[in-house]
């Protein structure tokens, strides 16, 4: 298949999470999915330690039983995502409702998604001290990243969710996730409806940059 005609910085920049715009009639070639995961396994990792496991989801029954707990969790964070959207005005309400809406779209068609990547790092996470806890997400988060961005070059689709996470424990066991390792995200993957995606409205810098001192 060949790649998106991309620059490294429209890579980075339109790298968006899709949730209205996968398609999720069209099926997603394995080798696809290998091929970003081959990249994906480039990234650093603490001590060069590799202790990175990805569970690939394409099975129609344990698609739809990921989906099941997904929900699960979603309903309340929906609930509370709209209390908190009635804090915005203006644009920023707009944005926010969209992606509220296209959250909620995601969460009735999970499901439906071609292919869920779970990535898992060893190490029961619930052991780690406060204080070692980025340099144990640094082992795996930076790797679901270049995943992403290798999806996005291949015309699929991702969006980052950790929302399954209340429920990992019943998810470790309908995968067959051993103990001793933790889920780090969900990452669901289809080709995209168009390629055509823009960066996205942010803070202006100067309202999150400190230089030297907070």
């Amino acid at each position: 298949m060949a790649l998106l005609d991309l620059t490294a910085e429209e890579l980075l920049t339109t790298t968006r999470s899709v949730r209205k715009r996968l398609d999720l009639d069209r099926p997603v070639e394995p080798a696809l999915i290998e091929e970003c995961l081959r990249i994906a396994l480039q990234a650093p990792s603490g001590s060069n330690r590799q202790g990175w496991h990805w569970i690939v989801v394409t099975d129609p029954q344990l698609r739809a039983g990921v989906a099941r707990y997904y929900r699960e969790s979603a309903t309340a964070y929906l609930q509370a995502a709209e209390k908190a959207n009635a804090r915005y005005q203006g644009e920023r309400a707009a944005t926010q409702a969209r992606v509220t809406d296209s959250a909620r779209h995601l969460t009735e068609n999970l499901h439906r998604v071609p292919v869920l990547v779970i990535p898992c790092l060893q190490g029961d996470v619930a052991a780690v001290p406060p204080e070692q806890q980025a340099g144990f997400w640094g082992s795996l988060l930076p790797a679901v990243w270049s995943f992403m961005l290798a999806a996005r070059l291949r015309g699929l689709g991702t969006a980052w969710t950790t929302l399954h996470l209340a429920y990992a424990r019943e998810v470790a066991e309908l995968l067959g996730i051993p103990p001793g390792y933790s889920q780090g995200a969900l990452i669901p993957v289809a080709h995209t409806i168009g390629t055509d995606f823009r960066p996205a409205p942010r803070e202006p810098l100067e309202n999150v940059l400190h230089h030297d001192r907070w």
